[in-house]
């Protein structure tokens, strides 16, 4: 039974989708910067096995002592693992691989797809007064993703603009229907939202096109350009939002933690 004296829980965004490079990482470290800017606590929980988020926030791999891996998989405590970042009121649990093995030592646990639900719901997340989480997940539908998507109240999808860019879409959508009759059934699509884009450029204008007309007003307003300041950013270990804030790519990434947090009616799956 939940305990009545404890207060409201962080709100659980899972940032999935199982095609590789479409601005995942970079999507959810830097809105959780812009959500930080707005003076919101946000903990970023990096399960993906290349560890880029926790890379992108400057966690160097030798100081990943404990990791997500520990979270998930030995019930490690919050405070053994997470990171406060140099922008204040941005945390990080990193990863290593470590977590490439995950999949297959979680089969055997009988709560296989609740084991991350169960470690950001521990008491000692009260302590820390978090705002959101944002689990930035692998590119794949794999054992680690539903375990963010059980545990998440919603999924956000960067989709990248460009050819194929809703091929696989279904897929997703399909999983988390799913999951909503099996696992949980409270989870809903947060948004979705287009990266990479180029408005001068047809193919793009074509995909946002389709985007908007066949998932209306699942997609955000906001558009996510294609911008080197953006690119460069993680090799600098910080968000956009520090390494040039006045950048196209940070001003978009303001603009979609305010329409975040613009006050909306749930969508489901």
């Amino acid at each position: 039974m939940s305990d009545p004296t404890r207060p409201k829980g962080p709100k659980i965004i899972a940032v999935a989708n199982q095609k590789g490079g479409v601005g995942k990482t970079t999507t959810a470290i830097n809105l959780g910067a812009a959500l930080a800017e707005l003076g919101k606590t946000v903990l970023i929980v990096d399960i993906d096995p290349q560890g880029n988020a926790s890379t992108g926030l400057g966690v160097a791999p030798e100081a990943r002592v404990r990791t997500t891996y520990d979270l998930i998989l030995d019930d490690a405590p919050l405070a053994d693992i997470v990171v406060k970042s140099p922008k204040g009121n941005l945390y990080i649990a990193p990863s290593t691989t470590d977590l490439s093995s995950a999949d297959i030592e979680m089969v055997a646990n009988e709560k296989r797809s609740f084991l991350l639900h169960d470690a950001l719901r521990q008491p000692a997340m009260d302590a820390y007064g978090f705002d959101f989480v944002l689990i930035d997940c692998p590119p794949a539908l794999s054992l680690l993703t539903i375990n963010a998507m059980v545990a998440a109240h919603s999924v956000l999808v960067p989709l990248q603009s460009e050819f194929f860019a809703l091929e696989g879409l279904s897929q997703l959508m399909l999983t988390i229907r799913e999951l909503r009759q099996t696992a949980n059934s409270s989870l809903r699509i947060e948004g979705v939202v287009l990266t990479m884009a180029d408005r001068r450029n047809n193919l793009s204008q074509a995909v946002e096109n389709d985007a908007r007309a066949y998932l209306g007003d699942l997609v955000f307003r906001t558009v996510i350009p294609r911008n080197v300041r953006v690119s460069e950013a993680p090799s600098y270990a910080m968000p956009v939002l520090d390494y040039d804030p006045n950048s196209r790519g940070a001003e978009a990434y303001r603009a979609l933690a305010q329409e975040m947090l613009e006050p909306k009616v749930p969508v489901g799956a």
